[in-house]
């Protein structure tokens, strides 16, 4: 199995919303959410990874999901895809994109 953990972020296609996610497998996670498997973004397909964060372990990867999702902001969201860097509070984590599709 292709072990590289992080962090995602996905926006349906059908009405624009966006879900965080972390994984250990980009390319199985991704297939999962687009055949209507994962609850949370089952009625949301189809859907296009914006962008995905590699990080060193799947424990901080998913500290980080939790921390954007704490966040609970459109903005933020938008901020992080664009800049291709996550900033939460007075941390600053930047990260080389391994996929990005806006």
């Amino acid at each position: 199995m292709n072990k590289n953990p992080g962090v995602y972020i996905l926006q349906s296609t059908k009405n624009h919303r966006y879900y965080v996610g972390s994984t250990n497998n980009i390319e199985r996670r991704f297939e999962e959410h687009q055949r209507g498997k994962v609850r949370a973004t089952k009625y949301l397909t189809p859907v296009e990874l914006k962008i995905f964060f590699p990080v060193n372990t799947l424990k901080a990867a998913r500290q980080i999901e939790f921390r954007i999702k704490k966040l609970k902001s459109k903005n933020t969201i938008e901020k992080i895809i664009k800049d291709k860097k996550i900033i939460i509070a007075n941390d600053y984590l930047d990260f080389t994109c391994l996929n990005s599709g806006g």
